[in-house]
Parts: C-alpha cells; sequence; structure tokens
C-alpha cells in the first residue's frame, strides 16, 4: 500500500534532521501498536543513509553484535574490536557523530526495560557529554504507551527532560480512510465504507491487510476476520497484554462491558463487585484507551459519566471476539460471524456518531463538539456543536437509516440545552450514511 498523509509529522522529522547538523537532536515517538510507526520513519529517511536499530527480545550481547554489523554495513566503517553492550554501541555512534551527522533509529525502544533498565542511565550520561559537540539525529520509537512516557516525561527517570520533540501517532482522518478506502476500490459504497472505518478505525495496519485482501464489503470482511489463522482474533490482547501485565483480566473484564453498553461506573462495579476506580483512571489517563465523557455543558465534577472505548478496532475485538472466545476456541467461525453479523447495526451506529464529530472537528468550525444526555441517560442528543466566536450552533440527530430523522424530536430533546446557547444561531440537522 501506497504511504499516506503524515504530513505533519514528515515536517518534524525533517526538521529535527536539520536541527542536528548544529547538534545532537532527539525525538521520541509513540502511538498504539500497528498504527505505522516504523513506516512513517522509513518514509522520512528513504533517501537517505538510517542506521536502524530493532530492540528484539534477545540478550544484549546479542542484539550489539546486529547493531555493530548495521553499523557497518550503513556507514560503511569497519569498527576496531567488539562492542558488546549498548553502552558501548550508543557511545561509539555518538563519537562518530563529532564528524559527520547521522540519522540513528532505536525501535521498540521500550523493551530495554526488560533487557537491560541500565541502559537508559548511561544512554543519559553519553546523551550529556556528546549532545553539544555530536552531529547525532536520534529517534526512540515505541508503542507502549505508559512505558514511552514514564521512561521521556517522569522526573524521576534518567532521560527525563532529553528529548528535545515528542510525536503521537494517531490513527488516520476520517478524511485520509475515505481517500485509502476510494483508491483501493474504484466505487464508494457509503455502508460498506462504514464497516471499514467501524472496524479498522484508521489504523495503518488493518487498513493495509483489508485493502491487500481486497475485503471492502462487509461480508467479505466479516469472512476475512473469522476465519482460520487470522491476525485479527488475538490481535486485541497481542496490543493490550504488555500494558496491563498481570492484571491484564480485569482490564479486559472493564473494557468489554464498556464495549457492551455498560458505560458507567456504577454499571462496571456492579457487574463485576468490585472498585474500579484505579483501573479505569489508568485506561484513561495513562494508556489512553477509554474517554471520560460529560454530557455539554456539564460542570467539570459531573458525576453524570460515560466512558468509551477511543480505538475503534479495540472496540469490535471487546464487543465480537472477546465476548465469543469460547466459540473461536472450537473454531465455530461462522456462530461468531452471524453473532458479528446480527449485532453490527449497533456498533456501527456509535461508530457513525463518532465520524461525524471527527469530520465536524477536522473543518475547524467549532470551539465545542460534544453530545448530551440527561441524568437518567435518556434525551440523548447525538451532536451538539458551539462556535462560540461567531455564536453559531449546531444540534444533529445520527441515524444509519436516513428516514427515522425525526428534526422536531430532536427540537423538543433539545429544550434542555438552549439555555447554554442564549444568543447563538441554532442549525438543526440530521446525518446518515448518505452523508458520509
Amino acid at each position: 500500500m501506497k504511504f499516506y498523509n503524515r504530513v505533519n509529522e514528515l515536517k518534524i522529522l525533517k526538521q529535527a534532521e536539520e536541527y542536528s547538523r548544529k547538534n545532537s537532536y532527539m525525538t521520541f515517538i509513540t502511538g498504539r501498536r500497528r498504527i505505522g510507526k516504523t513506516r512513517l520513519i522509513k518514509e522520512a529517511f528513504k533517501s537517505r543513509k538510517l542506521i536502524y536499530f530493532f530492540v528484539a527480545k534477545k540478550n544484549e550481547k546479542l542484539l550489539c553484535e546486529e547493531y555493530s554489523d548495521i553499523i557497518e554495513n550503513t556507514l560503511n566503517k569497519k569498527i576496531i574490536g567488539k562492542l558488546t553492550g549498548f553502552k558501548e554501541v550508543f557511545e561509539y555512534v555518538m563519537h562518530l557523530g563529532e564528524n559527520e551527522q547521522i540519522n540513528v533509529v532505536i525501535d521498540a525502544f521500550q523493551e530495554f526495560q526488560n533487557i537491560n533498565p541500565s541502559v537508559y542511565s548511561d544512554m543519559q550520561n553519553i546523551w550529556d557529554e556528546y549532545k553539544e559537540k555530536s552531529k547525532v539525529n536520534l529517534i526512540l520509537s515505541g508503542s507502549i504507551y505508559t512505558m514511552m512516557s514514564k521512561i521521556f516525561e517522569d522526573a524521576k527517570e534518567p532521560l527525563y527532560g532529553r528529548a528535545d520533540r515528542k510525536i503521537v501517532l494517531e490513527p488516520f482522518t476520517v478524511e485520509t480512510i475515505k481517500e485509502i478506502y476510494k483508491d483501493n476500490t474504484n466505487y464508494f459504497n457509503p455502508f460498506d465504507f462504514l464497516v471499514f472505518y467501524s472496524v479498522t478505525g484508521g489504523v495503518a495496519k488493518y487498513i493495509e491487510l483489508l485493502c491487500n485482501h481486497k475485503s471492502f464489503t462487509k461480508n467479505d470482511l466479516l469472512d476475512f476476520v473469522f476465519s482460520e489463522g487470522s491476525y485479527f482474533l488475538s490481535e486485541g490482547k497481542d496490543v493490550l497484554i504488555d500494558e496491563f501485565g498481570k492484571d491484564y483480566h480485569t482490564y479486559f473484564s472493564i473494557l468489554s462491558l464498556i464495549a457492551g453498553s455498560k458505560t458507567s461506573r456504577n454499571e462496571i462495579e456492579g457487574t463485576l463487585e468490585k472498585s474500579v476506580g484505579g483501573f479505569l483512571e489508568k485506561l484513561e489517563k495513562d494508556c489512553r484507551i477509554i474517554k471520560r465523557q460529560l454530557p455539554i455543558f456539564s460542570k467539570p465534577k459531573s458525576k453524570n459519566v460515560k466512558y468509551t472505548i477511543n480505538d475503534n478496532f479495540l472496540n469490535f475485538w471487546f464487543m465480537f471476539i472477546y465476548k465469543n472466545l469460547s466459540a473461536l476456541e472450537i473454531k465455530n467461525y461462522e456462530y461468531v460471524k452471524n453473532y458479528t453479523d446480527k449485532n453490527f447495526d449497533v456498533f456501527s451506529g456509535r461508530n457513525l456518531e463518532k465520524y461525524f464529530k471527527e469530520k465536524l472537528a477536522i473543518q475547524g468550525k467549532y470551539s465545542i463538539i460534544g453530545s448530551y444526555w440527561d441524568k437518567k441517560g435518556e434525551n440523548e442528543i447525538d451532536i451538539v456543536a458551539v462556535n462560540e466566536s461567531e455564536k453559531r450552533a449546531l444540534i444533529a440527530e445520527v441515524k444509519l437509516n436516513k428516514e427515522k430523522i425525526n428534526l422536531q424530536i430532536l427540537k423538543k430533546k433539545s429544550e434542555k440545552i438552549i439555555g447554554n446557547l442564549k444568543g447563538c444561531k441554532i442549525e438543526y440537522k440530521g446525518f446518515s450514511i448518505e452523508d458520509m
């Protein structure tokens, strides 16, 4: 699949290379697995020499033998002696940077925590010694958000304050997903596109897999996902297991409940019969997997909170795959496919609302975009968007079927929030898949 978008990220990496021609410059990149970090880096340096180290889960000495070969082959320089520890490898590279500008990437950087945690202290000392006198463009990439954030943003950690720039790589925007879909199908069916968007959520690897397999309709996509050897069946666990460690069962249970529409803390605790405040906080603030949502115009300390899973694919995985692990264990793929097909409208309906919120945000016309529901969780309004400076507001209902949109009912439900929109010109609108 060709490379799409990432214009701002490529610009940042190009600037980092320019800055490193004066003195060494450090950038760290994070983002969930499969989002395209490695592809971004290789695209940014496709026409330049790049020392690329991947931190595989193996012995440090073996890693350094591999890294020594990479240095020799990339720079056409013979290393005298052996570099047996990463401290020696890193100092050697920084020393080379005294005489020439070098681009260096360390991918899966967080894995040093399991191989040799002292690497971070060693790097700090070497970086501080060589930064001003060498010209190394150092890019450190990692997928485990909690660990990468701790390494560079926890004041107790040795590399705290050393990074000059941070990139958090997000999924593709709805417009980019649409562009990719059209490029690969030569047609645009709104319903099939909604399925494609709902499952991939803009994650580059999932999009690439579906495009390569030409799975662009709902039936083809579900056939591919629920099949022998499918990449997707274990993906939720593969993506999250390192984030949660030994407590992953509790986190998975919480995420499964949220995906299944138990979105309040009371509902979750009532089902699990245990306090989950700490788990929810980690999922929201540390891992950025869930989002805490309040009705628009609510006070920040309101208890009328709902939790949603940010990631479309993880939402899909917990709603349909994790829920049916027993059937998948005995390879009853047809059962799970039929279950998914039967319940897919509920899932895709939520994602249609999310799609239009993202689309409105990209337009840049509004300062606030949210939803509304009352204390009973009723009288829901799908989208409320406000342009505070121009005193304009959009109140919208989102339905899969355009015929089910009723603007008169929407206006009636909106009476409870009109007081927060005094002086605003209000537009009432309905969105359906035909507007995608």
